[in-house]
């Protein structure tokens, strides 16, 4: 059995801990970045260049880590459900 709370705050903190990550490398290294998320999202993105403040950060920390938390939740509640 995965206990579903504990699963839940890891996931919640793995998300804040990429999502922290991926803003640190964006304000580092921001046209390698921009060139990475156009290769992923298989669009040229030359006319476009990025729009994040410290607001969007933390707006994104904070959805990301709540979605993963209820992610998690869901996941191991049924994860738990088929083990029985």
């Amino acid at each position: 059995m995965i206990n579903t709370l504990q699963f839940s705050v890891a996931s919640a903190l793995t998300a804040a801990l990429l999502w922290i990550g991926c803003s640190v490398l964006v304000i580092v290294l921001p046209k390698a970045m921009w060139q990475m998320t156009a290769h992923m999202l298989h669009v040229d993105l030359a006319e476009v260049d990025w729009a994040m403040g410290w607001t969007g950060v933390i707006s994104g920390l904070v959805s990301w880590s709540v979605l993963a938390g209820l992610a998690g939740a869901i996941l191991s509640a049924l994860y738990n459900k088929l083990l029985k």
